[in-house]
């Protein structure tokens, strides 16, 4: 599976979902690539922290990378790239290099506004690859408010569906990441990691679900 996280809008959370989906399908046993696609380079920079990597990160943010992260794929068993925001072109090389797209979304207009280019992209590359899968994914979501769940109702006629997990607004995520590990190294008993598991294991769920027939299947590619 190549799995993208990707939204034209910034400070959704991508680079955060994208570190800690790879280590939650390394720690699953499978040979795990990160591809940082965000000229601002947050996932790179978050390896540079580390004297060891969990997995590899690879900064590719280049407007022909499509073809190269299918090539890098071939020796992986999932590719989990970290989209850019504000960035169509290269949006668009991350999107068809894709089989599941995930669009994080926070519970903000803002947010759903700028959701619908990324939309707009999934839906014109299905022009040329018809099995692309996408997905939408609350994020950084502040418990028991009500526009967090106001926004499930708002995004029903995208679409595209809406996972019922979501990632919550929690403080280890940023402890981790500042401090150049994973959200499962910094605190694995820790409600945000066990909220970043359901969610991880639904993604699987889903691809299983909805990946085209002639696609061989993984074994538990969730959580």
């Amino acid at each position: 599976m190549i799995l993208s996280f990707i939204n034209q809008k910034g400070g959704v959370g991508k680079s955060t979902l994208s570190i800690n989906a790879a280590d939650c399908l390394r720690r699953q046993g499978f040979r795990t690539l990160l591809i940082d696609a965000d000229p601002q380079g947050t996932a790179n920079d978050w390896a540079s922290r580390r004297d060891e990597l969990p997995f590899p990160v690879v900064p590719l943010a280049r407007r022909n990378m499509a073809q190269e992260i299918l090539s890098l794929a071939v020796h992986y068993d999932h590719v989990v790239i970290d989209g850019p925001p504000r960035a169509e072109v290269l949006s668009r090389a991350v999107i068809i290099a894709s089989d599941l797209v995930v669009i994080p979304i926070e519970a903000s207009g803002a947010s759903d506004w700028a959701s619908q280019t990324t939309i707009r992209q999934v839906q014109e590359a299905r022009q040329y690859k018809e099995n692309l899968i996408s997905v939408l994914l609350l994020s950084r979501v502040i418990p028991k408010t009500v526009i967090g769940r106001s926004i499930r109702e708002h995004v029903a006629d995208h679409g595209i569906p809406l996972l019922e997990a979501a990632v919550a607004n929690r403080v280890p995520f940023a402890e981790a990441l500042t401090m150049g590990e994973t959200i499962y190294e910094w605190s694995s008993r820790s409600a945000a990691a066990k909220e970043f598991s359901r969610v991880m294991q639904e993604i699987g769920a889903f691809y299983e679900q909805e990946r085209p027939d002639e696609t061989a299947p993984h074994e538990a590619t969730h959580g």
